[in-house]
């Protein structure tokens, strides 16, 4: 074995052969790190190892069965439960819920799976187990199968997954020869596999003595993330990560495994806000436009069954300013309210403010409107934004925005019980959008009568004419 240092930059990963000042990649200062790279040397008498290549044909199709975490909107967001052997990525923001719902998942693994002698390892490398035990005494989880392992050591964490592993077969054993007198031995095992769950809280916390980097930092990430995946694919145990979210909005540390894993989910909310969203952006297992709502609570998250009714409110006559729309989160119709404030202003340039919909979206309606329906914005501030803390980026939310700015500068409210769905385009046209008959059907059933969209209405200047002329 032989061994060779490298000095990598910890933001951008380039590669030096000696250390820099300055990364001449990326340009950030004294962000080479040395780090040391085994190499392994050739010898006349060692054999390689390598896998025989196979038909695809040939290769036998495996039933992979899930495993409900108990929590249906987390089971959403990952396509119907974790596969046995994925390896999942969580990434949030500090503070935002990961730990939390991590635990509320592991505590409904056990209340689902009690019978199976489940067992839960809980790495916490960022928390003692005694502030991990008041977390979860807060949340009510009792934790009768989470073992609790406090350690950042890569090496150790697989020395205690490796004799976990050997213990839960050895009592799964005992357990399919008790079983298999009454049930067979086959129906047990199968009743014992695939039960066990590892949680890295966090992977930033983690290193490894083959290197020199500080935890945290891109090689030290690198390798743990690259052991701890191996060691997951070999004993087919399903593994999360926790991942924290920089200022910038990208993962830190862990931006440099989304490769690696199998699934990568994003918490996010904001802070005076209790609305969580879960989203998936990466899924090897099932849909990646798929999202989970949650409320953050005093007893941890609560799952939101009916999201179109926490986004509306209680009030059924809106204001003017106000339109309803339906946004489809990957393959869930919520109902949403768009609101819109246009008022006077005296700055020379209007400002344009959006919360939960693009800036370049608003300026581009704006546009439309100072062109087609010859509605002097030039003068005017305008403030949109989705209530409820909802984030849409799809094409569908555009003649909604465009009816509540108008709302809002004639100062009369759309007609009651109302909902707007249309792609606005640059002429002025309105568009279908996909799946139109299920956003319908979702806003009857919320007591939406009146359906303004592609298939009622061909022009935005015909249909303002209607509504207020």
């Amino acid at each position: 074995m032989k061994k060779a240092i490298k000095y990598i930059c910890q933001k951008c990963e380039y590669e030096s052969a000696s250390w820099l000042g300055k990364c001449p990649n990326c340009g950030e200062w004294n962000s080479l790190v040395e780090t040391i790279v085994s190499t392994k040397l050739k010898t006349q008498n060692s054999k390689l190892k390598t896998a025989k290549p196979v038909r695809l044909s040939e290769i036998k199709k495996s039933q992979l069965k899930r495993i409900s975490t108990g929590i249906s909107e987390f089971d959403r967001v990952l396509g119907g439960g974790i596969v046995p052997g994925s390896v999942i990525l969580l990434a949030g923001e500090p503070g935002v819920g990961k730990s939390t719902i991590m635990l509320q998942m592991t505590e409904a693994l056990n209340s689902k799976l009690k019978t199976q002698n489940s067992k839960l390892l809980y790495v916490s490398g960022e928390e003692s187990a005694e502030q991990l035990k008041l977390r979860a005494s807060r949340l009510g989880i009792k934790g009768e199968n989470l073992i609790v392992l406090e350690e950042t050591n890569v090496e150790g964490i697989i020395e205690e997954i490796e004799k976990l592993r050997h213990y839960s077969s050895s009592e799964s054993r005992h357990y399919v020869e008790d079983e298999s007198r009454s049930y067979g031995s086959r129906q047990a095992r199968t009743i014992t596999k695939d039960v066990n769950l590892i949680i890295i809280d966090s992977i930033q916390t983690l290193y490894s003595e083959e290197l020199t980097g500080i935890p945290g930092s891109i090689g030290q990430v690198r390798a743990c993330g690259q052991k701890l995946f191996d060691i997951s694919k070999e004993i087919r145990i399903p593994m999360f990560f926790i991942g924290h979210i920089t200022k910038e909005g990208t993962i830190a540390g862990p931006k440099t495994i989304e490769h690696l894993v199998d699934t990568v989910l994003y918490l996010e909310g904001e802070r005076n806000s209790s609305l969580r969203i879960l989203r998936s952006f990466k899924n090897r297992f099932g849909p990646t436009d798929e999202v989970g709502v949650f409320q953050m609570e005093e007893g941890g998250l609560e799952e939101v069954k009916n999201p179109s009714q926490f986004f509306l409110g209680k009030k059924e006559i809106k204001p003017p300013g106000a339109a309803i729309t339906v946004a489809l989160q990957g393959t869930r119709p919520i109902l949403a309210e768009v609101e819109s404030l246009v008022v006077p202003t005296k700055l020379a340039f209007p400002r344009r403010v959006t919360s939960g919909v693009s800036f370049s979206k608003l300026q581009i309606i704006s546009a439309v409107l100072l062109k087609l329906i010859r509605l002097p914005l030039g003068g005017f501030d305008i403030y949109t934004s989705i209530s409820g803390g909802l984030k849409v980026t799809e094409p569908a939310i555009d003649l909604a925005m465009a009816l509540s700015i108008i709302s809002s500068f004639k100062n009369k409210p759309l007609p009651v019980k109302t909902a707007v769905i249309g792609e606005l385009g640059l002429l002025g046209e309105i568009r279908p959008v996909p799946l139109l008959e299920r956003r319908e059907k979702e806003a009857r059933k919320l007591g939406f009568k009146n359906i303004l969209s592609a298939k009622n209405y061909k022009n935005l200047s015909d249909l303002v004419k209607i509504l207020w002329f």
